[in-house]
């Protein structure tokens, strides 16, 4: 078994969920996470506000400053999936460029557009971050004074004021067996 473990992860893939603050990126990365590391799969989870407080200490919200950010998120990401990881990355990566950096630096980079309407996030928002933005407490915050840019063509895309986790989740795992890079042990 411990052959067969290593042959099937031996490449790593980033799933990277992109979307709006409180669109349920977090929710969605630990629930795939938990859900991959029953199967016995070797995964992390880097989540973009555990990545400020870490490796992004100093770096503030300016379009180059959040480039940089992403930037150190790919490189663990790369270093954790030619060591056969699946990475799951949650950051909210409000550009386009970002997406397509990460797409271009990582081989196995799977673009999951976690899909929420900004009232729900808004809703959702237990840290009161949009109204502070609203405010103008908070400058620059993604969807109310600096813009997103939804992803064009993502691999998948999540409703998630639609659908509950665990439907996500189970989409995201029919699409990642579907397209042969998870296979369910059972």
């Amino acid at each position: 078994m411990t052959a067969q473990l290593h042959a099937q992860t031996q490449t790593g893939v980033t799933i990277w969920l992109t979307g709006l603050s409180g669109a349920g990126k977090s929710t969605l990365a630990v629930l795939l996470k938990d859900r991959l590391q029953e199967q016995g799969r070797a995964v992390e989870w880097l989540d973009g506000d555990e990545l400020r407080r870490t490796l992004g200490r100093g770096l503030g919200f300016s379009r180059e400053d959040r480039f940089e950010n992403i930037r150190r998120a790919v490189y663990i990401a790369g270093l954790l999936n030619r060591h056969g990881v699946v990475t799951v990355v949650s950051v909210i990566s409000p550009y386009a460029d970002m997406r397509s950096y990460a797409r271009r630096e990582l081989p196995g980079f799977v673009e999951v557009y976690v899909d929420c309407p900004l009232p729900v996030c808004e809703a959702r928002d237990v840290k009161g971050l949009y109204a502070k933005a609203r405010s103008g407490e908070i400058p620059a915050f993604t969807g109310i004074s600096d813009p997103y840019e939804a992803p064009d063509r993502p691999e998948l895309r999540l409703l998630t004021a639609e659908r509950t986790p665990e439907e996500c989740v189970e989409e995201m795992i029919d699409w990642l067996t579907e397209n042969r890079l998870y296979q369910p042990w059972r």
